[in-house]
């Protein structure tokens, strides 16, 4: 019983997706058809993606970055700016949960040896709303990019045409947020920088290239898969099981249920109805109760608006902690931190979600 809870606690979103792709095979029994739902491409990407950033974590990369970079810097305004935008820029390649795992247990040493954990809730919300704002800029900054990417079959043009104007704008506005931030100068010391494991990092970026022209079609996925897992088979098979399978899992129970409602004719008709002319309201909405993945798998079937769904659940992954599950991330990491005050965190999250939320969805209609 106590795993049984654990995993409950770990996955519940995975878990919520697996009941209702049951539900759906109620509905419309399973058949040949049910093989058509689901998005080989997406998944290939995503599986390489996240054991080629493990590879990259795992040689040293970003630790030795933040590392080297913070040891330049001597208040909380310049420490708190480089690591949020750390988390912002690196988000959009590495993806916004990998950015927050990688850089919010970095904040948290940081401060901690400099004695501000006052400064930590502040930092840790700006990171956040950073790294899912950030990601929102390419196809493989997030899952649900990578999905509407691949399902829309869009072009990179108009990809950034469509995320870049918003992604300034989430620029500007978390800049000049993070020059609120106390000017109080920092005393502390990192101890013996990183060291990078240079023939591990020159493989992992190679395989990154590789992911990169399967997203721009160059190379098809199943090559980039066989790469992949020819080359780990060589220098480093524990990686291949460093991947998040239960994302994975979560993504085919999406593509079932997505896939049977579809074929439900009251229910798709229905969900037609809320999205005409509603997408991206609908959208953002959706991802506050379900969160922007599953909202984005779920929507993709009833429009073909493919700029307002991207957008949709870009800026809806702003709002509740479970709007964006990388949110939820973060909130874990800094809960276990010392002197947590989860509660003030909520707040200040809130806030600056809420306010980033209404001026982003102002501003989307200009653009």
């Amino acid at each position: 019983m106590a795993t049984i809870r654990f995993f409950v606690k770990r996955e519940p979103v995975l878990l919520i997706a697996a009941l209702a792709a049951l539900l759906s095979c109620f509905f419309v029994p399973p058949d040949r058809a049910y093989l058509s739902y689901i998005d080989l491409r997406t998944l290939a990407l995503l599986y390489c993606l996240m054991t080629v950033v493990a590879g990259l974590r795992q040689a040293g990369l970003f630790a030795h970055l933040a590392h080297t970079l913070c040891r330049k810097l001597s208040n909380v305004r310049g420490i708190g700016l480089l690591l949020v935008l750390l988390c912002f820029f690196s988000a959009m390649l590495i993806t916004n949960d990998v950015a927050l795992l990688t850089f919010v247990p970095f904040a948290v040493v940081v401060l901690g040896l400099a004695d501000r954990k006052r400064d930590l809730i502040h930092i840790v919300v700006l990171q956040t709303v950073a790294a899912n704002l950030g990601s929102m800029l390419t196809p493989v900054g997030n899952p649900q990019n990578l999905y509407l990417y691949s399902r829309y079959d869009l072009g990179m043009g108009a990809f950034l045409r469509w995320t870049l104007p918003v992604w300034l704008l989430s620029l500007l506005l978390i800049g000049g947020a993070c020059l609120a931030l106390s000017g109080a100068r920092l005393h502390f010391f990192l101890g013996e920088e990183p060291g990078v494991d240079t023939r591990a990092l020159c493989l992992h970026l190679a395989l990154f290239a590789v992911c990169l022209l399967v997203v721009l079609r160059v190379l098809s996925w199943p090559v980039m898969l066989a790469v992949l897992i020819a080359a780990l088979l060589l220098f480093d098979r524990k990686l291949l099981l460093k991947a998040d399978f239960m994302l994975l899992l979560t993504f085919v129970a999406f593509f079932i249920f997505s896939g049977n409602l579809a074929r439900i004719d009251s229910v798709a008709s229905l969900l037609r109805r809320l999205l005409a002319g509603r997408v991206y309201l609908t959208s953002l909405l959706a991802s506050q109760v379900i969160s922007n993945v599953p909202a984005a798998l779920l929507l993709s079937g009833f429009t073909e608006e493919a700029k307002e769904l991207l957008l949709g659940v870009n800026i809806g992954g702003l709002g509740t902690p479970i709007a964006s599950l990388a949110s939820l991330i973060s909130m874990k990491l800094y809960s276990h931190s010392d002197h947590a005050h989860t509660g003030h965190y909520l707040l200040e999250f809130t806030a600056v979600n809420a306010a980033l939320l209404l001026l982003l969805s102002l501003a989307r209609s200009l653009f």
